[in-house]
């Protein structure tokens, strides 16, 4: 075990994290794009259901502009959990097997308690986050709240507000970074081991921990690919969000041993 993680190897068994080279990450979008190939039918399927309740829930918040920046956030909050059934479409596809979507749906069900757990967990953070988006709105932001569709020029791109930008920025920094360090790769563990939840998130700590400059590239990566998605309107989300579940899943395999 490394030293460097000594708290974590006394506290939790955490099975052994390789090193990869700082542009794996490419090579994970590859072999996504593959299992989408492989199994088209049920990929778009998620990728569908997904972009449809992403584009429903910023229609929802779009008169509120602090709920809508805190739904655009919340999509990558919950992204790990929401492509579980894509992550189980992978795991059957490694053993040369073929599913539908109903039949990675039922997939979920053996781990449905672990899996329940990181919902009510990612829950937790989504709530918060959107109750300190809320807050900082309140007392950092003094002029009248324009429309959403103003809201990057007149907010976000104007120094008028720069003091509110960068603490709006720098907390949703924060909670992102440590959601992404702890479940990146939980929900895959989960699906492919029988642990819990506590463990998955340790190892996923452990993972971009020893794998800075590869970890930093596959954040970069979902970043982009989802904001263009968001531009496109969500369309692009049908295809874009099953590449990067499958992905994660062979993150996943290349990282855990």
């Amino acid at each position: 075990m490394d030293h460097s993680y000594h708290p974590l190897d006394h506290h939790f068994q955490l099975p052994h994290v390789r090193h990869v080279d700082a542009a794996r990450p490419l090579a994970w979008l590859r072999m996504g794009w593959d299992d989408l190939r492989a199994n088209p039918l049920p990929s778009l399927a998620h990728g569908a259901v997904l972009a449809a309740i992403g584009y429903l829930i910023l229609a929802y918040a779009a008169a509120l502009p602090y709920l809508f920046t805190a739904a655009i956030s919340g999509f990558f909050l919950v992204g790990p959990l929401a492509a579980a059934g894509l992550y189980e479409i992978s795991r059957r596809q490694e053993k040369g097997e073929h599913i539908g979507w109903m039949e990675s749906l039922r997939g979920l069900g053996r781990h449905r308690e672990s899996l329940f757990y990181c919902g009510i967990m990612l829950a937790f953070m989504l709530i918060a986050w959107e109750r300190v988006s809320a807050i900082l709105f309140a007392l950092l932001y003094s002029g009248n709240v324009p429309e959403v569709s103003n809201l990057m020029r007149d907010v976000f791109l104007s120094t008028e507000h720069l003091s509110f930008t960068l603490t709006w920025l720098a907390a949703g920094g924060a909670l992102a970074a440590l959601v992404f360090a702890l479940m990146v790769i939980a929900v895959p563990m989960l699906m492919a081991r029988d642990t819990d939840i506590a463990t998955a998130m340790m190892t996923s700590l452990r993972a971009v921990g020893q794998n800075p400059a590869a970890m930093a590239l596959w954040a970069v990566l979902i970043v982009t690919l989802v904001a263009i998605g968001f531009a496109t309107m969500m369309i692009a989300m049908v295809v874009l969000l099953p590449v990067l579940g499958h992905a994660t899943w062979h993150a996943y395999r290349d990282l855990v041993d």
